[in-house]
């Protein structure tokens, strides 16, 4: 008697309930009383083996595809690698629930993901459907002509499948598109480079292999291209979609596709498989050596390996529970051979964060940014101020702007707060536009002198891509007992800036009397100096707690001040080198994961600047950035007791600093 294992769900099909009954081909046909010759026995195995690939890819792939072995150049039968089988289950996870199947796969290098979902579809094509179009698209045409002689190959070398010998051929003399004629299935392949050659074909099937390579720009947009093949693919089951690739930075398409899958926003899965998946990537641990971190051979065995393990190793070992001694022996070893440890997660990634982490010039170490993100958390609130009088009417009713500051109360917008929830992220970021997000409301009984500070980074430009203005409320009070400044509220809208400019009043009023920090460059290059210098004197006719850069002795010389934080070549690198400093001491509390998202594609450009990469957004990133160099430059907060004399509000600039 020979153990078999089968997939579960063939176990609902009778025969192989009949065998497991009887425990034999032959005791089954004894128990039915009927003659098991040696032709009936080789028919009932064929028929019992046909049975089971329309349920078992991994057999299939064995028994009927043939694929080059990556060392030898040797045909060799496809079987399945370790790491091809955690992605399989993933696969048929959804196949077997019904469901669409989708997937976004970030991947370590030569595990053979690539092979495996083209084979899959293919297994579709062969077993499951006909007349069910594939579509695989590569970044460039080299890997495009691999794949057209892979799938060749699989066809030619294939047996027959129930009987039938399938054949590949040209498409109506089309070079880039071949069909099986016995399935009716087409399978187009092209690259990116030239996406014409993949359009317009209403695919059931499709992978995009290399995402993050593919040409990115106005002409060639990657979200266009992948939606001109798949946008009319509807969610069926045995469709698929698969978008696979290894990192190349963040910001980008994939990159951005693979965080909004992470997060349960989409219907793709998020497949990533460590490095420690290869069997390659793995090397015992003798009785009398082993290597220590220079690489070398040390005298010992398991035991001082062990004992050597630095904190990175033991958190693997900990931390990753299919993550063996003998993969962290090898990976200390190869370690030895990289210029950076950097380098080495990047090449051989334990999860996803070190697989993007720190690619092209990014200005923020990625593991830094990771870490802010356990305090993040949803907002209490979200809603908006409204006093007597709306801020609009500070253009047009100079008598009523008082009133603006005037009896101030917080609207709560329960839906925009439910929104939260809801998987459309274009939806919930509509809901909260131009709203207050409140994490913790001013704290109006104890008394704490220089307490909250308010950032504003204005909008710039009008259109619908230009950055957004945001207000950042930052609450100084655990400075008290050495502890940190914290984020506690945050605007982010897109409205004209003399209007926004009195919503951040507002918040500065409603929030005991904040600092209020402006970010005058926006004011500075899009407005006259004189318009500009008028806006800010119209604010301090009805506040007073504004942030100056002109020294306080100037002032009471009578030199007029000049508000707002200058962001310039002088500050601009002062700003980001203090940040990179709060990133790696977490030297502050940050509440919104979108503003460490902002920080992960905040880069430093070929001509020396920094900003945001092409294509997003740094608007949060600068309330942070000048919030937290300001929170630190400050006098410290002061407990406000009935003993203090209080006395006038000093004026506080960058040479009080």
């Amino acid at each position: 008697m020979t153990l078999m294992y089968l997939p579960k769900p063939m176990m609902d099909e009778k025969v192989c309930q009949l065998l497991q009954k009887h425990g034999s081909i032959a005791n089954l046909y004894k128990a039915q009383k009927q003659e098991l010759t040696e032709e009936e026995y080789i028919a009932f195995w064929v028929n019992f083996c046909e049975l089971r690939i329309n349920h078992d890819f991994e057999y299939f792939a064995y028994m009927y595809q043939t694929i080059e072995d990556g060392d030898t150049a040797e045909d060799i039968p496809f079987k399945l690698k370790r790491a091809q089988r955690a992605f399989l289950e993933i696969l048929e996870d959804m196949r077997l629930s019904g469901e669409p199947i989708r997937a976004i796969v970030l991947k370590a290098r030569q595990m053979g993901l690539s092979t495996e979902a083209q084979l899959y579809m293919e297994w579709i094509q062969s077993v499951h459907q006909k007349n069910w179009h594939s579509v695989i698209c590569a970044h460039v045409k080299d890997s495009a002509t691999n794949i057209r002689a892979m799938y060749d190959k699989v066809i030619e070398n294939m047996p027959p499948v129930n009987g039938v010998k399938y054949t590949i051929a040209p498409f109506k003399q089309t070079q880039n598109i071949k069909i099986i004629p016995e399935r009716g299935c087409r399978i187009t392949i092209g690259s990116a480079e030239k996406p014409e050659s993949v359009r317009g074909q209403n695919p059931k099937l499709a992978h995009f292999s290399e995402v993050a390579f593919y040409p990115d720009t106005t002409k060639k947009g990657t979200a266009q291209l992948i939606g001109s093949i798949v946008g009319s693919m509807k969610l069926i089951p045995l469709t698929v979609q698969i978008y696979e690739s290894t990192a190349n930075g963040v910001g980008d398409y994939f990159h951005t596709q693979w965080e909004k899958a992470k997060k349960g926003e989409t219907v793709f899965r998020s497949v990533f498989l460590p490095w420690y998946f290869d069997e390659r990537y793995s090397t015992p641990i003798e009785r009398e050596y082993y290597y220590n971190h220079s690489g070398k051979r040390e005298k010992g065995g398991l035991v001082e390996f062990i004992l050597s393990m630095d904190e990175y190793e033991r958190i693997l070992f900990d931390n990753h529970p299919r993550c063996t001694l003998e993969n962290i022996h090898w990976y200390r070893r190869k370690k030895s051979e990289m210029a950076t440890d950097e380098l080495m997660m990047q090449e051989y990634p334990s999860d996803d964060i070190e697989a993007f982490q720190d690619s092209g010039l990014p200005a923020f170490r990625a593991k830094h940014i990771e870490a802010m993100r356990s305090d993040c958390k949803n907002p209490l609130a979200i809603g908006n101020l409204e006093g007597d009088a709306s801020p609009v009417v500070a253009k047009i009713q100079t008598a009523k702007r008082r009133e603006i500051l005037s009896n101030l109360r917080f609207i709560e917008d329960k839906e925009a707060l439910s929104s939260l929830s809801s998987i459309d992220i274009k939806a919930r970021h509509r809901k909260e536009k131009n709203r207050l997000r409140v994490w913790e409301y001013p704290d109006i009984e104890t008394k704490v002198s220089n307490r909250y500070v308010v950032v504003f980074d204005p909008q710039k430009g009008i259109s619908e891509k230009a950055d957004f203005g945001v207000i950042t409320v930052f609450d100084r009070y655990w400075m008290l007992y050495g502890g940190k400044p914290e984020v506690v509220a945050e605007w982010r809208g897109q409205i004209d800036k003399d209007i926004t400019i009195w919503i951040a009043v507002q918040i500065a009023k409603f929030y005991n009397n904040a600092l209020l920090v402006v970010e005058s460059n926006t004011y500075d290059s899009d407005i006259k100096e004189d318009d500009n210098e008028f806006i800010f004197d119209t604010i301090a006719e009805y506040y007073d707690n504004l942030y100056s850069r002109t020294p306080a002795d100037k002032i009471r010389d009578g030199i007029p001040a000049k508000y707002g934080f200058n962001t310039n070549k002088s500050t601009k690198p002062m700003v980001i080198a203090n940040y990179v400093v709060m990133l790696r001491e977490k030297g502050y509390i940050e509440r919104n994961a979108d503003a460490l998202d902002e920080a992960r594609v905040y880069e430093q450009k070929q001509n020396g600047s920094f900003g945001a990469k092409d294509g997003r957004h740094d608007d949060i990133l600068m309330t942070r950035m000048i919030g937290c160099f300001i929170c630190y430059e400050l006098p410290p907060p002061a407990v406000i007791t009935d003993e203090i004399k209080r006395t006038g509000r000093r004026m506080l600039g960058e040479s009080s600093f």
